[in-house]
Parts: structure tokens; C-alpha cells; sequence
């Protein structure tokens, strides 16, 4: 069963954020139907975030539940990780014909296609590539010439090759089906539960990559890859009907050597990280054509990408390079809605301008840790907020938890909101495992408007399910001088830190 529901009419809750996109309600369906929303950790090696718009809540978990028996059937045949896989008992076999399900045949069959499409740059032994820069890493030293040339050598080969209903494995390069399985099963899985009787539409997130389909609108913000914040400003903001939305980029992810940082998304051609684009997003009716060309447009220089990108129709791409300027195709514009710089233009003349507001080339970055223990435990409910000096709540910023009735167990944070009417949905967020996080204040209230120049207090709360409850408040004069704060730790979050800083 998934960590927490809802099936509200005419009303689209959306709970947990996707790490490269994240999508926000938009309610389109017609009056007959209700939207159940679930996320769901450990899903193909990430976490899902599903949204069913269907006319009776039972008709809702019903498809909710052909979704999971799809992926988990699927799993069991794509799966790179899983050694009793179809696919990974096929890897152990070497130069002999066996007979593959039409799902492995299918996946194969789009390496090929993609591979020839993009001159060998979408490539299954990638992995050979990404395997000889971690070690580099762990070595904290660049890969020799000769290292390089010996693995694009091992992964730009023919790997395997396919009769009617049969694959023959010819290499032992190390093989990922990653993009094509998650898009593959997306795509089968969604196709599923639309079939289901009461069924209108449905959305489905896997590890930042979505698939819209039926009679619903989404709108998703695209993550903006310069700024690493958990709730960072959205770079910009789309509305997708009947399409798939991809994105690739090594912002996140990556390695480190001698303090650079690589891209994960390498060229397996030259075995060189992604340089020129940090981020590509595509949106496409075919979820394997997006996934296969934002990888491709994460490496390839623009030019080349453009090139690419008009010899398949139906293809919108959003590109943004290392200096963070933006390149669109020609029909962009027909997804776009806006960006939340413009909403802040637009709130601050509803500010009083005769007092001192705050410095809109500032914001304040909020860091803190959460607890890692051993074996096995439940993660915590986590709030995070802004008060003003009269203990008024004026933004809030972040609230991590899975089941409503629980949220009385933020007792601060539950205090704290009851009288204030607030559309949770634009905070909430499934909980998070141990490690670090940071956010982000921009000095703006819960309407949008940046507030005035003076003391605030800023607080972090944690509960944890037959674990323990803490809070750590912090108040801090916020008058346009950068300063640091360091906060104590506790059981729940070991360590914290405020950093008011420019931008």
C-alpha cells in the first residue's frame, strides 16, 4: 500500500517532489472524478509518485494497484540490479541464441534504434564508461589516455544480436538498461491502469521522469540545476497534457576529482562526462524518445542537439549550459507558463515600498542533518518554517511527513498553522532518509511579497514515529549584513546551520 493518500473532488494534492522535476496540481478532469494521489520509495532503484483521476475512489485503487503489479512484473524482467532478472540471467550466458520475453526483446531492440539514431552516443555499456571514472575518483586522479581509449574500445561494440524472439550475448562489457526499462515500464504500467473501467487520467513520476495521460492537465517546474536546494525557485513552469516529460543532468550527480566536479552522463563514444549542457528537458507522447533524447542533448553541444531534435517530430526540448543560458525549441513557448521570478516582479509593488524590504539579492540557506541510525527505523516527520516577531507564521518552507493524522505530532509546527489558511501542496513532500539537506528562504511571505527587513526566527522540528520529538528555533536579525549561525544538534537532526548571505 502506498505511504499516504487522498482522493479529493476537484482538487489535485500532490506529495512528494521529484528530485530533478517536480510536479504541482492541476486539476482538468471533469466533475465526475477525484484525484487519489500515493508515493511510493523503492521503486526501480528511486521513488514514484502517482496521481489517478478516476470517477469512484475504489476505481482509483484498483488502478493503483495494476500500476505496482506492472512495475513489479516488469522489474522482474528489466531489472539491472536484480541477479534473478531475465535480464541479468540473459547477461551470464555468452554467444549462444536464447529465447527472450517480447519486454526484453522490445528494450533491446530500442538500444538499437537509439544507438544508430544518435551515431553510438545512446549506448548500453555506458556503464564500462561510468565504472572508470568512479574509480578515477576514488583514486582522486583523471583517467589516462590509454584507460580511455580502452574502455570506448570495450562499450562501442555490438553487444548483443537479436533474431525473431531471441538475443545473443556477445561481450562482457558491463550492460544498463536504465533508461529504456523506466521508460518502458512507465509507459506499459500507465497504459495499464488507463484500461481500468472509471479511469480518466493518470500521472506518473519515477525518479523525475513523468508520463501525463487522459484527461488531465499538469503543470511540473523544471528544476533549476545552478541552485541545489531542496525547495529552490523553479526555473520555469510547463503544462503537459498526453505527453512524457524526461530530463538528464549531472548537476546532482557526479564525481569529484582534484575539487571538479564530473557529470555522470558520459559520452561513451569518447568516455568524456557531459561538458557544455548541465541540464536538457524533453517532452515527448513517447516516454522512450524523451528519455533517450534528454541523455543525448545532455551531451551533445546545442547545435548538434537542434540538429538532432528536427528530425523527430513532436520533439520540445529545454537546454540550459554551464554559463545558465537557456535554449528552447521553436514550440516551447506552447508548454510554458511562467517563472517565478516574474511572480516575484509582479508581488513586490504590493509591498509598502517606505519600509526597508528585504534585499532581493539575498536569501537565507538553511542547512541541517538528519539523524542516521542503525538497523531499521522509521524516517521522521519534518517541518520547516518562519516567524515573524509577533510569533506570527509568515512562510513556510517545508513540511516532509506521509500520513495526515500524524502531523499533530509537529506540535510546534502544528500549533503554529491552525489558524492560518495555507494550500499545503505547495510545501509538502514525502519524508526523506538520513543525510543533509538545505533549503532556501527568499524572503518572501506565504503570499509571494518580500517581507520587511528585521528580526525573524526560524524554525526546524522533527518527530519520529515511536522515536523522539525535537525542535530547534533560531532568531536571527535579518538587516541586509551576511552573517552565519551555527544551531545545536540533537537526537533527530545532529547538526544545523543558517548562512544570510548574497546570492
Amino acid at each position: 500500500m502506498s505511504d499516504f493518500r487522498f482522493f479529493i473532488n476537484m482538487l489535485a494534492f500532490n506529495v512528494g517532489l521529484a528530485t530533478v522535476i517536480s510536479a504541482i496540481p492541476q486539476a482538468s478532469a471533469n466533475h465526475h472524478a477525484g484525484i487519489l494521489t500515493a508515493h511510493f520509495d523503492h521503486i526501480l532503484g528511486t521513488s514514484m509518485d502517482l496521481k489517478i483521476i478516476a470517477h469512484t475512489f475504489e476505481m482509483a485503487e484498483k488502478a493503483e494497484k495494476v500500476v505496482l503489479e506492472e512495475i513489479k512484473r516488469l522489474g522482474y524482467i528489466l531489472g539491472s540490479f536484480d541477479s534473478s532478472s531475465e535480464f541479468s540471467r540473459w547477461q551470464k550466458t555468452m554467444n549462444e541464441v536464447i529465447p527472450v520475453s517480447a519486454e526484453l526483446h522490445s528494450v533491446l531492440q530500442s538500444f538499437d534504434l537509439w544507438n544508430k539514431k544518435t551515431d553510438g552516443l545512446i549506448q548500453s555499456a555506458a556503464e564500462e564508461v561510468n565504472q572508470l571514472w568512479v574509480k578515477a575518483s576514488m583514486n582522486n586522479e583523471l583517467p589516462s589516455k590509454d584507460q580511455l581509449d580502452a574502455v570506448v574500445s570495450k562499450a562501442n561494440q555490438s553487444h548483443w544480436e537479436l533474431g525473431e524472439g531471441t538475443a545473443t550475448h556477445l561481450t562482457d562489457a558491463a550492460l544498463r538498461l536504465h533508461s529504456f526499462a523506466k521508460s518502458f515500464i512507465m509507459d506499459h504500467a500507465s497504459e495499464k491502469a488507463m484500461n481500468e473501467v472509471g479511469v480518466e487520467g493518470l500521472v506518473i513520476n519515477i525518479g523525475g521522469d513523468l508520463m501525463v495521460k487522459g484527461n488531465y492537465t499538469e503543470k511540473i517546474a523544471i528544476t533549476d540545476p545552478r541552485n541545489s536546494s531542496e525547495n529552490a525557485e523553479a526555473l520555469a513552469i510547463i503544462q503537459v497534457s498526453n505527453k512524457a516529460v524526461a530530463t538528464s543532468g549531472g548537476y546532482r550527480r557526479g564525481v569529484d576529482i582534484n575539487g571538479v566536479r564530473y557529470s555522470h552522463v558520459v559520452d561513451p563514444r569518447t568516455a568524456i562526462p557531459a561538458q557544455e549542457v548541465i541540464s536538457s528537458t524533453v517532452i515527448h507522447s513517447d516516454a522512450s524518445t524523451a528519455g533517450a533524447l534528454a541523455t543525448a542533448f545532455n551531451v551533445l553541444p546545442i547545435e548538434e542537439a537542434k540538429v538532432l531534435a528536427s528530425t523527430i517530430p513532436g520533439v520540445e526540448f529545454l537546454l540550459i549550459d554551464r554559463a545558465g543560458q537557456m535554449t528552447t525549441s521553436e514550440q516551447w513557448s506552447t508548454q510554458f507558463i511562467s517563472t517565478e521570478n516574474e511572480v516575484a516582479q509582479s508581488a513586490i509593488s504590493m509591498v509598502h515600498l517606505k519600509e526597508k524590504v528585504w534585499n532581493t539579492n539575498q536569501e537565507l540557506v538553511i542547512n541541517f542533518e538528519l539523524a542516521r541510525f542503525e538497523g531499521r527505523f522509521r524516517r521522521p516527520f519534518v517541518a520547516v518554517w518562519v516567524e515573524d516577531e509577533n510569533h506570527k507564521p509568515i512562510r513556510r518552507i517545508a513540511l516532509w511527513y506521509n500520513k495526515p493524522r500524524w502531523l499533530p505530532d509537529l506540535r510546534s509546527w502544528h500549533a503554529a498553522q491552525r489558524a492560518s489558511e495555507i494550500d499545503l501542496a505547495s510545501i509538502t513532500g514525502a519524508t526523506r532518509p538520513a543525510g543533509n539537506y538545505s533549503l532556501v528562504w527568499d524572503g518572501k511571505n506565504d503570499a509571494g511579497q518580500y517581507v520587511n527587513q528585521g528580526k525573524y526566527t526560524v524554525f526546524i522540528e522533527a518527530a519520529r514515529e515511536h522515536g523522539t520529538y525535537q525542535l530547534i528555533k533560531q532568531e536571527m536579525n535579518f538587516d541586509s549584513k551576511p552573517k552565519d549561525q551555527v544551531l545545536p544538534g540533537n537526537e533527530e537532526i545532529t547538526s544545523a546551520s543558517l548562512a544570510y548571505r548574497n546570492k
